[in-house]
């Protein structure tokens, strides 16, 4: 008992390196992953497209929901890999969301090597954190969402520029891997700060040969990785291989947008959260060595990336996170360099800020499984229609671990440079396990397309034919194949304009009306709980 308690006491060691940071950085790359359906939107649009991919064998190129969708595969040949492998043990969907941890943990790996080759051993550990602990990539590094194999590439990519000429031969493998993964990925127009590094990262080697031959390895093993698909493609479904180039070429052709760069910007102050006032504080320390490659070397590529985002994409907040590793990067000898006073500041705002959040949860779960309080209680249901909350047994002890976990944290963890870094990181991460474990029935009630879904396959008859749809989005017509198995034609199409049954979504009069007026009957009509503008009708000719 004497050396449990002392164990207990000890607390935890920092910086954390080896097994203790890869258990940190595992438990933020798990929490939230699981116990969820496929949410409206992006999640429910990847899943839909693995499964497609998985359920119909059909490798070559992504369908969703029967249509052709022209998106690079790679990250639905590792969603499905994923839930062919785990299927058995866990949901699909949740199978097949596992690839996105997959890729988060490189990103946070690639990152420390990064760290440690530009700032040194014991600053490396910092960078991952930093990633992490940004506000912006909690929210979608656990969704289904390909663009987190880009930040992986962006990760790696950054790792193997900054040891370029230092190894060339394992260097130029891991910056072939980081372009090919980010071009079947995410596409091309991800891929160029990558390419356009490339010649920055010659000019600052100290050793430019070494530094060439490095970077000539890794095109040459990047394009060997990227031509196969592509060719395979043209050859055996030109259609396809015409329409996903011509995607991938438009945002390109668009004109550059100085408002849309400014946009990318302004999420960063709350997006990028603290990773951008500690890079900004890096910059200011280290202002007369800004031309070092430690400084430099992000900050070109924080720079490329937006011009890249203000080129090829609408400003929103998916493809921001791909000015997050360099950032996370740049922040890292700050976080490190922090004055006494702003250290302890950061400690404080951090404990005080996700202790205060912890209890609300708590509360809120309270209200959802207890009824007390009352009036929160009954503005669960408002906010829900039909909701009934329930006691689980397993969330309440995983909710208390994490608590007890947060609560040991702050009393044990020693003064270090890493201690408020520390603190903000996992304390994001334990919020995030509390959110996703005692309130998330009440999120997923709200959020899943499964009892429209439902509902829908329970007002068709057997054997009903054709189905058609006009004005469900992807997440929707996703939902649809992946709940239910229904793959609904487009009603402006020859064969669905042939179809008796249609299915219309909308949020007005005009657009849940039927074509043609009175030659369609009613069958059906809902929503999803609580959504008071998304409707559903169901019609037969």
């Amino acid at each position: 008992m004497p050396d449990f308690l002392a164990l207990i006491r000890r607390g935890i060691r920092l910086p954390p390196v080896g097994w203790v940071l890869a258990a940190i950085l595992a438990f933020y790359v798990l929490a939230g992953l699981f116990g969820r359906d496929p949410w409206k939107g992006e999640d429910a649009i990847h899943i839909g497209t693995a499964w497609h991919m998985l359920h119909y064998a059909d490798w070559l190129s992504p369908d969703l929901a029967g249509r052709p969708f022209h998106e690079p595969p790679l990250y639905y040949w590792s969603a499905a890999l994923t839930g062919w492998i785990f299927g058995w043990l866990l949901p699909m969907h949740e199978a097949m969301r596992l690839a996105s941890g997959l890729w988060v943990a490189l990103a946070l790996m690639g990152l420390y090597y990064a760290g440690r080759e530009l700032y040194g051993q014991d600053s490396a550990a910092a960078s991952p954190l930093l990633l992490a602990g940004c506000a912006g990539l909690l929210f979608h590094a656990h969704d289904a969402q390909p663009i987190l194999i880009a930040l992986a590439a962006y990760s790696g990519g950054l790792g193997a520029l900054a040891a370029i000429g230092r190894r060339p031969r394992l260097t130029g493998i891991y910056y072939g891997l980081a372009v090919a993964g980010c071009l079947l990925g995410t596409g091309i127009a991800p891929t160029l700060p990558l390419l356009a590094m490339a010649p920055v990262a010659w000019w600052l080697s100290p050793d430019r040969p070494k530094a060439l031959h490095t970077l000539a390895i890794g095109l040459g093993i990047g394009a060997l990785l990227i031509l196969p698909w592509p060719a395979l493609l043209l050859t055996l479904e030109p259609a396809r291989f015409h329409g996903w180039l011509a995607t991938e070429l438009a945002p390109l052709k668009t004109p550059f947008s100085f408002p849309g760069g400014g946009r990318f910007l302004s999420m960063l102050p709350w997006f990028a959260f603290p990773a951008l006032p500690l890079a900004g504080w890096t910059l200011w320390t280290r202002r007369k060595e800004i031309s070092a490659a430690p400084q430099s070397l992000p900050l070109i590529f924080l720079l490329l990336t937006l011009l890249m985002l203000a080129l090829a994409y609408r400003p929103r907040e998916i493809p921001a996170l791909l000015m997050l590793p360099p950032l996370a990067l740049l922040a890292t000898p700050g976080a490190l360099s922090l004055r006494r006073g702003a250290a302890n500041a950061f400690d404080w705002f951090a404990m005080m800020t996700f202790s205060l959040f912890a209890a609300l949860i708590w509360l809120a779960w309270s209200a959802m499984a207890l009824g007390w309080p009352t009036k929160l209680a009954s503005r669960v249901v408002v906010l829900r229609p039909g909701f009934v909350g329930q006691f689980d047994l397993s969330d309440f002890i995983v909710g208390l671990a994490a608590t007890a976990w947060w609560i040991w944290l702050i009393v044990t963890a020693p003064r270090s440079p890493y201690r408020s870094l520390t603190h903000w990181a996992l304390g994001f991460t334990t919020l995030w396990l509390l959110a996703t474990t005692l309130i998330l029935p009440w999120f997923d009630y709200g959020k899943s397309y499964r009892p429209v879904a439902q509902a829908i396959a329970r007002a068709l008859p057997d054997g009903h034919g054709c189905l058609a749809e006009r004005g469900l989005t992807d997440g929707q017509r996703a939902s649809l194949a992946y709940f239910v198995e229904i793959e609904p034609a487009a009603y402006d199409t020859a064969a669905g304009k042939a179809c008796n049954w249609l299915l219309v979504g909308g949020d007005t009069r005009q657009e849940l009306a039927p074509p043609n007026g009175n030659n369609w009957t009613i069958v059906w009509e809902g929503s999803r709980p609580g959504d008071r503008k998304e409707k559903f009708r169901l019609f037969r000719r």
